[in-house]
């Protein structure tokens, strides 16, 4: 059964969405809404607004949008009923009891202890005598007690089936331990997905168990073997010790490549280092960096992997709006390896190469020298140009000056034709990011993208009046009858807008707010369509007659669709279509 509209309204007005958003973002005022960089996506030109008058929110950039219910499950990763706990606890409400169907939280709530239930079991085995060569392993890498403790690391042993039979014992279904990926199926029943490897329990800020990491201690492929995605856990959008690291009291992270990285940089007493799941940064874990940190210190390896893992990070941390250093380990170690070799005195030594770190822009100009024979004139020109590239994506003028200056000097140049340079550079971007965010917009806004309605492109004149119609009838739920009056739901060419006509009527019907449940009832995407849709439209419906002209639309294209089948109609549909046509002009 779903929630109770009296709830769900309720639970609403005591969530103000701009309240709880200013939370993950910066918002401004614009006339009656607000707007802010989108936290979904990343952006240097807002496009992300809060519609104040119904509590919802669209994005024209990256086209999320829903209510505050829908900005919960996006920005925290919930599902429909955790979301509306999320805020129900945060409003001080009480759940309703036994009136909603939370298959969904009930199988996150069983993944969550199956992964805890497991994260027990391999920590439990790294210390038995089955886990001796996990924990050997582990001390070769100098880890001590306290910091395996500290991290929950385990160890899963070479039986297919110890883990399996473990969960089962304490009451799990198959489905629940393959849901959370513990287990894969085959024509035998489930086998456990992770053997004779050292695991690394990847926790969420919440201090849920969510995933793991498994590195095998021999040769073979894969070294690393990683949770799938799951209902709890999407690797896109989490991070290995953030929830350690957004307690470190630090305003900075420090991004390393791996798990072990994180691990060695934490114990030499660094608490906020983080590391990717498996994957190479996204723009999504850009975006949650921004969330804890005002500034992200790289810290990859120095092989030329790690370089172009390093480029890539850089441009995305740059677009989500930190700061960005990059560390050199000296003698072209990774940072775990540096810190094993340097013993007790690690700390220090690891403080010294953080505090020498440029920032991205030195370390940039430093990997092109290295590039270039600066003692050849061409060469030289080379250098510069691909500099002043780097300096026009500033966009700080008092960061940029400084460059400017400091090149002008190392190379013998002047500081007008290095800024004439940047100028017109910084003008060409500028334009090729706003064609390019336009261009986005422009296929949300046209159809072209749109997976949802899918005639919308193909029939924007109908589409669009459908559109505005519907708009219209959920701002003035009064006006349904007589809207019912001139035209019905078998008038609407575009399949998801008839549902949506026939969705808001029933509710209109029996007395509900048209948006209450839509976060419910739909999916994330239909979500967004139907609340982009639902904030069009603000001032063109001022009469009734206006919404007549759209009504026409809808009446004059029902008729042409249906005249197209003339030729194979019989006399009694032909009939049927004259008179449609004769009655839509009366």
């Amino acid at each position: 059964m779903p929630l109770p509209e009296g709830f769900l309204e309720e639970l609403k007005q005591r969530s103000d969405i701009t309240e709880i958003a200013s939370t993950y973002i910066n918002l401004k005022r614009r006339g009656r809404n607000m707007v802010g960089l989108c936290p979904f996506h990343g952006e240097k030109t807002p496009s992300f607004n809060i519609y104040t008058e119904n509590g919802s929110f669209y994005c024209f950039g990256c086209g999320v949008g829903g209510d505050v219910i829908t900005f919960i499950m996006k920005a925290e990763n919930l599902d429909y009923i955790d979301a509306v706990k999320f805020l129900a606890q945060r409003a001080g409400m009480n759940m309703p009891e036994d009136s909603y169907d939370d298959s969904m939280s009930q199988l996150r709530k069983r993944i969550f202890e199956a992964n805890r239930e497991a994260a027990r079991f391999y920590f439990k085995t790294l210390c038995s005598p089955a886990g001796a060569e996990g924990l050997a392993y582990l001390r070769g890498r100098a880890l001590s007690d306290s910091t395996i403790r500290r991290f929950g690391l385990g160890f899963a042993d070479s039986e297919r089936h110890s883990l399996c039979n473990h969960l089962k014992s304490l009451g799990f279904k198959n489905t629940e331990i393959v849901a959370a990926n513990l287990a894969y199926q085959n024509s035998y029943g489930i086998s456990d997905r992770f053997n004779n490897r050292v695991m690394f329990p990847i926790i969420d800020l919440r201090g849920n168990v969510i995933a793991f990491g498994g590195r095998i201690m021999t040769d073979e492929k894969p070294k690393y073997l990683n949770t799938s995605d799951t209902p709890v856990f999407k690797k896109s959008s989490n991070l290995f010790s953030l929830n350690n690291a957004k307690d470190s009291g630090e305003k900075s992270l420090i991004l390393c490549e791996g798990y072990m990285d994180v691990i060695a940089v934490n114990q030499a007493g660094f608490k906020n280092a983080v590391a990717t799941l498996g994957t190479a940064l996204t723009p999504e874990q850009a975006l949650l960096m921004k969330r804890y940190a005002d500034e992200v210190i790289i810290c990859y390896d120095s092989d030329e992997a790690g370089q172009k893992a390093t480029a890539r990070a850089i441009s995305l941390l740059r677009n989500a709006g930190v700061l960005v250093r990059v560390i050199t380990i000296p003698e072209g170690k990774d940072p775990d390896e540096f810190l094993r070799n340097r013993g007790e005195s690690g700390h220090d030594a690891f403080k010294n190469v953080i505090e020498g770190s440029g920032n991205d822009v030195d370390y940039r100009i430093s990997k092109l020298k290295n590039s270039y024979d600066l003692e050849q004139t061409d060469s030289r020109v080379a250098f510069l140009n691909e500099v002043v590239k780097i300096l026009a994506t500033l966009d700080n003028s008092i960061e940029q000056d400084i460059y400017i200056s400091k090149i002008s000097k190392e190379m013998s140049v002047t500081p007008d034709a290095l800024r004439q340079q940047i100028k017109k550079i910084s003008q060409r971007n500028r334009y090729e990011r706003r064609r390019t965010e336009f261009r986005e917009i422009q296929k949300n806004l046209n159809g072209r993208n749109d997976k949802v309605n899918t005639d919308r492109f193909s029939k924007p004149r109908v589409t669009s009046a459908e559109e505005a119609l519907i708009s219209y009838l959920v701002k003035n739920p009064d006006k349904l009858n007589f809207i019912l009056s001139q035209v019905d739901a078998d008038k609407f060419q575009s399949e998801f807008n008839r549902k949506l006509f026939l969705y808001f009527s029933e509710r209109i019907k029996n007395g509900c707010d048209p948006l209450a449940s839509v976060s419910g009832d739909f999916t994330q995407e239909e979500t967004a369509k139907i609340f982009r849709l639902a904030n069009s439209h603000t001032t063109k419906f001022a009469t009734e007659e206006t919404v007549m002209e759209y009504i026409t639309v809808l009446n004059d294209e029902f008729v042409k669709l249906k005249t197209k089948d003339i030729a194979n109609a019989s006399m009694d549909d032909i009939n049927e279509q004259l008179r449609r046509l004769r009655n839509s002009h009366s």
